[in-house]
């Protein structure tokens, strides 16, 4: 790639300083979009430079959407190849495998690890990869030719369903197969069979269950490695509640931890199967048990038929999809708080989180103290906490730290 050749993107008087001082996006109000850039195709890489044709950074760039540009890299003379790619997917294992040996953790997060638009979950010899944006999309090819030369997967499943890929102009789906067809037409039966493959985690010293091609998001929610590991050591003992259980994460580690009796609640079969099958291979399925149904449902009639736990964990899916949701989001997770700390023994825990992006923590926070105030509860926060270290958010975009969770003892 000859980087002087590439298109030149150029940015309105005085636009340039958020870029120049580190911000990786630059949106459609801030470039000359004249008729020139408008025609640029969707997901190309671009030359960014100030008004005054000062260079700026190398970037991805996307005529159609919102966040029109996402800095690749700062260097004029950095080939996004490759090579680029291989170097960043490198540096973004070392530092993994510092935080978490083993092979099991979210590889890449985006903006954070200098790859924007792409996330990829690691599950040992299986790669979970999202590619969220029309310049991740053209870095396909190379990007799985990079992922062969660092970490020679056994397997590659494109989890290419994100609702971000519609904003950007690309078709949703879910592509598996080996590596080779990762990056070009699949086999449909075998890429069936591989998307419902189920693969082994290893977390906080003991076994799950995920489904990569089929499940949540990309299989697992590596975000809460650490909030299971502190809900876990507080469960010793105690009968645990653990709502929109998915696959088991914290009500089957706080069995293991010694919890006398987890309630595992999903309204998906398909998710209490992996969660009671996470418990048989733990060898805790005699303390697990599954119940099926709506949370809210759920929790309001345990409350009303006087179940009382030592632990109650609440982590719904996102309830804030979008800005005009926070009014009905925030009331949810208010009710949430509410019906979940009713149900909390005196001198119990409670674990409630939000993965919503657009909710702000402190916002969270008085919603989830009103509902406690309005079941009638006190309390103290023990911990106030995001997502786990494999999950890295850029200085610049501290908006990027969508996950907040409290953990809070009761009277």
């Amino acid at each position: 790639m000859n980087t002087m050749a590439l298109p030149e993107l150029r940015l309105l008087p005085g636009r340039h300083k958020r870029v120049r001082a580190g911000h990786p996006w630059v949106f459609s109000n801030e470039i000359a979009m004249d008729a020139r850039a408008r025609a640029l195709p969707p997901g190309g890489i671009v030359r960014l430079v100030a008004a005054g044709g000062e260079f700026l950074a190398l970037a991805g760039f996307n005529p159609r959407t919102l966040i029109a540009a996402r800095v690749l890299t700062w260097r004029a003379d950095e080939p996004v190849d490759r090579d680029f790619l291989a170097r960043r997917l490198a540096a973004a294992l070392a530092l993994r495998e510092r935080l978490y040996p083993g092979g099991f953790y979210r590889l890449v997060h985006a903006e954070a690890d200098g790859l924007p638009g792409i996330v990829i979950d690691r599950y040992g010899d299986l790669l979970a990869v999202q590619l969220n944006t029309a310049t991740a999309e053209t870095l396909r090819a190379p990007l799985l030719d990079a992922l062969g030369q660092v970490l020679a997967p056994r397997r590659v499943v494109l989890r290419n369903d994100s609702p971000s890929r519609a904003l950007e102009g690309l078709e949703r789906g879910v592509e598996a197969g080996g590596l080779e067809a990762a990056g070009s037409e699949a086999d449909s039966a075998d890429a069936r069979s591989d998307a419902e493959e189920r693969t082994t985690i290893r977390e906080n010293e003991a076994e799950f269950l995920a489904d990569p091609g089929a499940g949540q998001k990309t299989g697992w929610f590596f975000d809460q490695r650490e909030n299971r590991a502190r809900v876990a050591a507080l469960a010793r003992g105690a009968r645990v509640l653990d709502a929109y259980c998915y696959a088991g994460g914290f009500g089957v580690l706080a069995a293991v931890r010694g919890a006398r009796a987890v309630v595992l609640l999903d309204r998906s079969q398909a998710a209490l199967d992996l969660a009671m099958a996470a418990a048989a291979r733990n060898g805790v399925a005699d303390r697990c048990e599954a119940m099926r149904g709506e949370a809210f449902a759920e929790l309001e009639r345990l409350g009303t038929a006087g179940e009382r736990f030592g632990v109650v964990v609440v982590d719904p899916p996102a309830f804030v999809k979008s800005r005009k949701d926070l009014g009905a989001g925030a009331r949810g997770y208010r009710k949430l708080a509410r019906l979940s700390s009713a149900l909390v023994e005196s001198g119990g825990t409670l674990f409630i989180a939000s993965c919503s992006h657009h909710m702000e923590v402190a916002a969270f926070a008085a919603e989830v103290a009103r509902g406690i105030e309005e079941a009638g509860r006190q309390g103290r926060i023990l911990a106030s906490t995001g997502a786990g270290m494999d999950h890295p958010v850029h200085p610049h975009l501290p908006e990027s730290a969508y996950l907040k969770a409290q953990l809070i003892q009761l009277d």
